[in-house]
């Protein structure tokens, strides 16, 4: 059985990584704080070298594979995109060849992204089938297979983004943190972090409700698997279910939210709009549960949301604004 990782591996991986990816900002909008009347401080991973957090767990992945057993002759991933094209990055600049496994839906941003960064894209009908396929390709000599969430190294390396924030925002007092969920990786970093280094801090996690897997499975107290591939506007949160390795990590959290795909266009129009950043749905949507959350405190509170990832296509982005919110400003 694999073991699960902890602080100390998390620290280990920050190490690792620290050169090979960006030191990205905490940025906040102070309309937002006055009319919410508490304090968000958003850690801006859609500027990471690739445009999401997934970068530091495939470094990380990659580095410390390298260092215990050398450079690799194939590396092989599965992904929906932003795995695939942090993958690709960390794989090119090692001089690593890289196969990435998704389906015919992948975003066609991400598509061309990944293979811009050297990548060969092998693509399937459905994510089950990417999936055993990668399955088999991991098998043959020499290759190496990068998972998208359910590795200790993953999971670590993910955390390293958290990890970065509250160093970066030691002058709060910080309450909660709030990350995106889709497979758990970020979200079980996150808790690893929180929990070492603001032991008082809430951690939190929020999914579509379209995509709600891991509330499921948080519910019946076991893993649920997805029957069909679903339907959202926060595409980077559609897996189908959790690891088992993130799983536990997932149910050491204090709360956790599902979000509709309105209140996820609403937040992705006003946070591009409040912060003028690039951002995806997938994140954005994560600000629906921190304001069911503050609806609750009775005192200023100040939290951290992970803006994971910044890659949208102009399909995604032509749904998100089909309808126009920003007439509704977000209040409590």
């Amino acid at each position: 059985m694999t073991t699960l990782p902890t602080f100390t591996d998390v620290q280990a991986a920050y190490e690792r990584i620290k050169d090979h990816v960006t030191t990205t900002p905490i940025v906040s909008s102070s309309l937002l704080n006055a009319w919410l009347g508490h304090t968000v401080l958003f850690k801006a991973e859609c500027l990471q070298r690739t445009g999401s957090f997934k970068l530091r767990g495939a470094t990380n992945f990659i580095h410390h594979h390298v260092a215990q057993h050398g450079i690799p002759k194939q590396i092989v991933a599965n992904s929906s995109g932003n795995h695939a094209q942090a993958v690709s990055y960390a794989g090119n600049v090692l001089g690593i060849s890289v196969d990435i496994y998704s389906t015919e839906s992948i975003s066609a941003v991400k598509a061309a992204a990944t293979q811009d960064y050297g990548a060969n894209l092998l693509l399937y009908p459905t994510r089950p089938e990417a999936d055993d396929a990668v399955r088999r390709a991991a098998k043959e000599a020499g290759t190496v297979w990068i998972p998208p969430f359910n590795h200790p190294d993953i999971i670590a390396g993910q955390g390293t983004a958290v990890l970065e924030a509250i160093t970066q925002t030691h002058q709060h007092e910080v309450n909660a943190v709030f990350t995106p969920c889709g497979g758990g990786g970020l979200t079980s970093g996150s808790l690893l972090a929180t929990r070492a280094l603001l032991p008082n801090a809430l951690v939190i996690g929020v999914e579509p409700e379209n995509a709600n897997d891991a509330s499921i499975s948080l519910q019946q107290g076991s893993i649920y698997t997805l029957p069909n591939a679903p339907d959202t506007l926060a595409d980077g949160a559609a897996t189908p279910s959790v690891g088992e390795l993130t799983f536990p990590f997932l149910q050491e959290l204090d709360g956790f939210y599902e979000v509709n795909e309105t209140q996820i266009a609403y937040w992705t129009q006003w946070l591009h709009h409040l912060l003028k950043l690039h951002i995806e749905p997938t994140c954005c949507m994560t600000m629906a549960g921190v304001i069911a959350w503050l609806s609750e405190q009775t005192t200023p509170q100040t939290v951290i949301v992970v803006l994971s990832g910044g890659n949208i296509s102009t399909q995604s982005m032509q749904s998100i604004y089909a309808q126009d919110y920003l007439s509704q400003p977000p209040m409590l």
